[in-house]
């Protein structure tokens, strides 16, 4: 089905799953990688072992001494060649992506994009890593602080956005003078070796070492590798609470440094001041993008009593109006789960809701017949829940969407909105200017991301993307996201003869 987009990408039916640039290797056992698109093989990845991991820690060590004395806007220059290069292979990895995850070509191909976006921000960011200087209490004396390269960056990445994850971590960390060994999700492994296909083309042509770009495949024994390992300081590591909790203790237990992007479970809050119009948009295209399998997927939908019915209504009729099906046809809107374990949880939660009291207003259920042959197709599915139902307060990576009644003022939708665990994106549906800005302040949303008039999903570019609470609290792709890959140094120069000391002590001799 797309074999020449595998062909132009490099991957062959069996792949070694261990690469430091342009050398390939791996001894470990073998995954296999099935399309949840139609169920058929794409093709095989040799894992990495505790030996391929060793030689890929001492590679990539050596490279650091040189990257990070090469100078940033040179560095630079090497993130825009990859960007690219992802030009001329974007329409090659973003089936690549559609067919191997599941998700939409179109999404397929913004995520892509989104790996162009960031390489054109870290570009400009390597001209501007800057520091900050400031005049010291003693006389004779200057004070600044300035920015290092960490080392060796960690990047633990997640099915759903099989390349994307990586490059924000990446290019970032590349500007900053940081080498990068990636161990991305053993469900989307084939993705990653096409990324380092492409990043070992722009290796190659600037005969830059081995060891800047790195690549370990396998399970989370082989994520266990970096997130034990005292030579990599750094761990960014994006996926489930559960997950998270552990890497998070594995790092913080020999006091090394992570960065964690989590669980989500974003609401909506319609107010009555709402338009419907684009609401309904919004809310669905966040709640079955992606079959929900986004972080930022709209799981809640906050409504205001006096207007329930009428959105809850729109709602039915957009839903029937979905097209569920191979997401390389552009005529569907909703593709495959990832797998057969995910059609299960997906399958665990309608009955949980069921059980807890819930009412659907849209059946789900597994689909099957002629182009269902994957077991992965569900339908995307609407209930009327309470929001303190424990099924409604943990994270469910599928397209299910929860309608939630509130009254009286916003504020009573804020404490809705505010009360789970998870805290990444947010959104409030209002022409109302006061509803708007209560929601966007100090007593407004705790998540990480709060938008007005448009939905939860999706990322920018420019705008430092993550959440808080057990969404983990990091900040990926945007702002000044680049500090986190690198350590703070402050430096005092005394330009005198004299030696004062601080806080006016004396220490003669």
């Amino acid at each position: 089905m797309i074999q020449n987009e595998l062909k132009i990408l490099g991957v062959k039916d069996l792949n070694d799953g261990t690469s430091t640039g342009s050398n390939w290797f791996a001894s470990g056992e073998i995954i296999e990688s099935y399309s949840p698109v139609n169920g058929k093989l794409i093709g095989k990845v040799k894992t990495s072992t505790k030996e391929d991991y060793e030689k890929v820690i001492a590679t990539a060590q050596e490279a650091f001494k040189v990257w990070r004395t090469t100078p940033a806007p040179v560095r630079g220059e090497i993130v825009r060649q990859f960007g690219d290069k992802l030009r001329k292979y974007k329409n090659d990895l973003g089936k690549l992506v559609s067919y191997e995850m599941g998700k939409s070509f179109q999404e397929g191909l913004g995520e892509v994009q989104e790996m162009i976006d960031i390489c054109d921000f870290a570009v400009g960011q390597s001209r501007q890593l800057y520091g900050y200087t400031m005049h010291s209490e003693r006389p004779g004396h200057r004070m600044y602080d300035q920015y290092h390269p960490y080392g060796v960056v960690g990047v633990i990445s997640a099915f759903n956005f099989p390349v994307a994850v990586w490059s924000w971590n990446a290019a970032l960390a590349w500007v900053c003078g940081d080498v990068v060994i990636w161990k991305p999700s053993e469900k989307t492994p084939l993705c990653s070796i096409a990324c380092q296909n492409i990043m070992q083309e722009v290796l190659k042509e600037n005969d830059l070492p081995e060891g800047i770009s790195c690549l370990i495949n396998g399970d989370y024994k082989v994520g266990e590798f970096i997130t034990k390992d005292t030579r990599v300081p750094l761990i960014s590591a994006t996926g489930s609470t559960r997950m998270g909790r552990i890497v998070a203790q594995e790092v913080a237990a020999r006091l090394g440094r992570s960065l964690l992007e989590l669980g989500g479970n974003n609401a909506i809050i319609v107010t009555p001041d709402a338009d419907i119009k684009m609401t309904i948009i919004g809310a669905v295209f966040g709640a079955v993008g992606t079959a929900g399998q986004r972080c930022t997927s709209t799981r809640r939908l906050i409504i205001h009593e006096s207007i329930y019915d009428k959105v809850k209504d729109a709602l039915v009729a957009a839903y029937n109006q979905l097209k569920i099906g191979d997401p390389l046809d552009t005529n569907n809107h909703v593709g495959p789960l990832i797998d057969k374990d995910a059609v299960e949880m997906y399958l665990n939660a309608l009955e949980e809701v069921k059980k807890q009291g819930g009412n659907f207003i849209v059946e789900g259920g597994v689909l099957e017949g002629e182009g269902y042959e994957s077991g992965c197709y569900v339908k995307p599915a609407i209930a009327e829940v309470e929001n303190h139902y424990e099924i409604v307060q943990n994270e469910t990576f599928a397209p299910i969407l929860y309608l939630i009644k509130y009254s009286g003022e916003v504020e009573n939708a804020i404490e809705l909105q505010n009360g789970v665990v998870q805290g990444l994106s947010s959104a409030i549906m209002t022409n109302n200017l006061r509803e708007a800005e209560k929601f966007l302040s100090h007593a407004g949303s705790d998540c990480g991301i709060a938008n007005v008039n448009i939905g939860t999903s999706g990322a920018e570019i420019g705008g430092a993307f993550g959440g808080e609470k057990e969404t983990g609290g990091g900040r990926e792709s945007g702002s000044d996201a680049w500090k986190v890959y690198m350590r703070r140094q402050t430096n005092t120069i005394n330009y005198t003869t004299e030696l004062p000391l601080a806080q006016g002590i004396k220490f003669d001799l």
